[in-house]
């Protein structure tokens, strides 16, 4: 019975890691994303990483993306630059490339 325990022990903890990256790759995509519209509103580093803090907590307003794309699209517009939610979404998901890619190369 102790190999089925074991078997039991291990699936668990490769889901609470799975789980663990998953987050830690998505926070890591909004700080990018953050980033990246800091540098399109011109914003200093210091207002850039306090803009990239507020996005990765914009991430917890409710399930999904939709609240990220939300503030960038306010943000952004608020600020005169021109774009709109396709752009926002391609940066998403270009960010979200490159956060998977730093994580693996910390690995």
């Amino acid at each position: 019975m102790t190999t089925f325990d074991d078997r039991e022990r291990a699936f668990e903890a490769k889901f609470a890691m799975d789980e663990e990256m998953a987050f830690r790759v998505v926070a890591r995509r909004n700080r990018l994303l953050g980033q990246w519209a800091a540098a399109k509103m011109n914003l200093t580093p210091e207002e850039t990483d306090a803009y990239a803090k507020a996005v990765v907590q914009a991430e917890f307003e409710e399930a999904g993306d939709e609240d990220v794309i939300r503030k960038l699209l306010g943000d952004l517009t608020a600020a005169g630059i021109e774009t709109d939610e396709a752009a926002v979404r391609q940066a998403l998901e270009d960010q979200m490339v490159e956060a998977r890619r730093q994580l693996m190369e910390a690995k």
